[in-house]
């Protein structure tokens, strides 16, 4: 396998989450970045670790893994998903969720590994969908609307930096400031997408305005922009694609 994906493990029983990581960590090209023990921690971590490959339970208490891929089919740009469990009656629920895969317990390296080869090759071809199909809009707009206590806000694209998103809100920051916008990440990405990059599932950067990729002290990467404080987080999922549209620039 190619070197890149980014794990999250969700699984109530720790035991469970300890073997699956064990198995993962022999096999070439995974890192597991995090662990969750129920469907509102995972949800929280795939949040702020915007993981490629989610491995989920189904049964937990509260909210359970069929849920919570559920919820996730509705984000922009929502992570890969492999069932693990050991309940097979679980299974039509699950593919007709956006799981790429299914694992009844206990797992088996053969099978894992498996698993994990159908999953990449997907998730390769997805993301070369969106770029080849979108094709730029031969009219678009020049300014980004926002409704304000003033009434009807109007920001010249040309000054827009990026578009964040925060669960159910996009901003949009700009030479001016910040300003919340009705617009949704996928739509801008979708009419904007010449202009924009995508470096983390809830951020969009205007194309013109990155001056650098930045490498943290802590090993993450963020982009310095031109003429702004702001310092978006490019998300370990997104730099393979973010240093090759820049370095074609």
């Amino acid at each position: 396998m190619e070197a890149g994906m980014q794990i999250l493990i969700v699984d109530d029983e720790a035991l469970a989450r300890a073997r699956l990581k064990r198995l993962l960590d022999e096999i070439d090209g995974c890192e597991v970045i995090g662990e969750a023990a129920n469907g509102e921690q995972a949800l929280e971590e795939i949040q702020r670790l915007d993981p490629e490959l989610v491995f989920l339970d189904v049964r937990m208490p509260g909210l359970d893994g069929i849920s919570v891929a559920r919820k996730l089919s509705e984000l922009d740009d929502p992570p890969a998903v492999i069932f693990c469990t050991a309940y097979d009656e679980y299974a039509l629920d699950a593919f007709n969720t956006l799981a790429q895969g299914y694992i009844v317990k206990p797992v088996e390296q053969s099978q894992l590994q498996a698993v994990l080869e159908k999953t990449k090759k997907l998730t390769k071809v997805q993301r070369q969908q969106p770029a080849a199909s979108q094709e730029p809009a031969q009219e678009r707009r020049q300014y980004i609307s926002a409704k304000s206590r003033k009434g009807m806000e109007l920001i010249p694209l040309a000054s827009v930096y990026c578009f964040c998103a925060d669960h159910k809100y996009v901003s949009v920051i700009h030479e001016s400031g910040e300003t919340l916008i009705d617009d949704t990440l996928k739509d801008l990405e979708q009419e904007f997408s010449d202009m924009f990059l995508r470096v983390h599932r809830n951020t969009l950067v205007k194309l013109d305005k990155i001056e650098a990729v930045e490498r943290l002290s802590s090993g993450h990467f963020e982009l310095r922009l031109k003429a702004c404080d702001y310092r978006p987080g490019i998300s370990r999922r997104h730099l393979p694609q973010v240093k090759e549209t820049l370095s074609d620039l």
